[in-house]
C-alpha cells in the first residue's frame, strides 16, 4: 500500500509517498480502508520538526474516515464493512492515516455520519474532540462567558457551536469578514481581530470573561481578558507552559481519543447541529501541494487527502 512518511524534517518536499506493507490489526484494533484523511496544523508541525518527534521516520495524520476491512481479536461493536471515523492521537507513529489503510484502536472510532460524505466526515474527529474536551476543562455554567480566539477556524468553530449549545455566552474573535459565519455558529458577541485584545474584550465584558479557549495560542495577549480566578484553556501545552496571574487557572488540554465522545459528535452532525467545513481536496500523491495550501493559513475548513 501507499503511505506518507517523513524521513527528514523540512518543508512539503520532505513528504514521501512510500510503498509499505499493509498493516494487520492486533487485539482490540481494526483496519480501515481510508476514504479521506484531513490535514491539520499538527501534521505541518510534525513534518517541519517543530514538535518532539523521535525517532524518524514518522507517519502523518490524526483524522480519518473510511470503511473497516479487517477486525482484530477482542473487538466488539464493529464489523467488516462498517463506515467509520476515527482519531489517532499518537504524535509519534510509524504509519498514520495519510495512507491507503490504517490500523487503529477500535475504541478510537465511531460510526460515520449518515448525512455527509467521507471527505466532510474526516474533518470532524481531531478538531471537534479537541473543542469538546477543552470545553469540559473550562467547566462553565449556562450564562457564563467564554472567549474563543480564532473563532472562524476549525477548532474555534466547533467550540463556538458546542459552547452555545451548552448555554454559554460566547464572545468570539475572528476576522471582520467572518462575522456572519461566526454569529451563525452561535456566538452572542462578535469582536474583530485586533492588536489590543484585552481592551477590546474588556470594552464589552468589563469584569473579564470567565474563561478563554485560545485556539490561536497567544497567552500573553489574552490572559488580561480573563477575570480574576477565571480559566485559560491551553490546547497547545506541547509549545510550553503558560505563566499564571491573578489566580487564573491554566488548564492544559492534551487531546486524547474517545470513541464514545466521537459518537456523540457524529450524532450532532446528523442532527444538523455541528458544521463540517472542507477547504479543498487532494489525492494522496499530491500531499506536498496539500501541505503547501494548508500552510498558507486563512482557510475556512480543512484540506483533505483522498487516497
Amino acid at each position: 500500500m501507499h503511505a506518507v512518511i517523513v524521513r527528514e524534517f523540512g518543508g512539503p518536499e520532505a513528504l514521501e509517498l512510500a510503498d509499505v506493507p499493509t498493516p494487520e490489526p492486533g487485539p482490540g484494533q481494526v483496519r480501515i480502508k481510508i476514504a479521506a484523511a484531513a490535514v491539520n496544523p499538527v501534521d505541518l508541525g510534525t513534518r517541519a520538526g517543530h514538535l518532539p518527534v523521535d525517532p524518524l521516520p514518522v507517519g502523518l495524520g490524526w483524522d480519518l474516515a473510511g470503511t473497516i476491512d479487517a477486525v482484530g481479536p477482542s473487538v466488539e461493536g464493529f464489523a467488516v464493512g462498517d463506515d467509520v471515523v476515527g482519531l489517532d492521537d499518537r504524535l509519534v507513529k510509524e504509519l498514520g492515516p495519510y495512507a491507503d489503510y490504517h490500523v487503529i484502536a477500535a475504541s478510537a472510532v465511531a460510526a460515520a455520519p449518515h448525512t455527509v460524505d467521507a471527505v466532510a466526515a474526516s474533518t470532524l474527529p481531531l478538531n471537534a474532540v479537541t473543542a469538546a474536551q477543552a470545553l469540559d476543562l473550562a467547566n462553565l455554567t449556562p450564562g457564563q462567558t467564554l472567549l474563543v480566539t480564532g473563532a472562524a477556524g476549525a477548532v474555534g468553530g466547533y467550540a463556538v457551536e458546542l459552547a452555545a449549545a451548552r448555554g454559554w455566552h460566547v464572545v468570539a474573535i475572528a476576522n471582520p469578514s467572518d462575522e456572519a459565519a461566526v454569529r451563525g455558529l452561535g456566538a452572542r458577541t462578535f469582536l474583530p481581530r485586533t492588536d489590543d485584545v484585552v481592551a477590546t474584550v474588556r470594552s464589552v465584558v468589563p469584569d473579564g470573561v470567565d474563561a478563554v479557549l485560545d485556539t490561536t495560542y497567544q497567552p500573553a495577549a489574552v490572559l488580561g481578558t480573563v477575570r480574576d480566578g477565571g480559566g485559560y484553556v491551553n490546547i497547545a501545552p506541547v509549545l510550553g507552559p503558560v505563566a499564571t496571574e491573578r489566580g487564573i487557572r491554566i488548564l492544559d488540554q492534551w487531546v486524547h481519543y474517545d470513541g464514545a465522545l466521537l459518537a456523540e459528535l457524529v450524532e450532532l452532525v446528523d442532527a444538523g447541529r455541528l458544521t463540517l467545513r472542507v477547504a479543498e481536496t487532494f489525492p494522496l500523491a499530491q500531499v506536498a501541494a496539500a501541505h503547501e495550501l494548508a500552510g498558507k493559513g486563512g482557510l475556512r475548513g480543512r484540506v483533505v487527502l483522498v487516497p
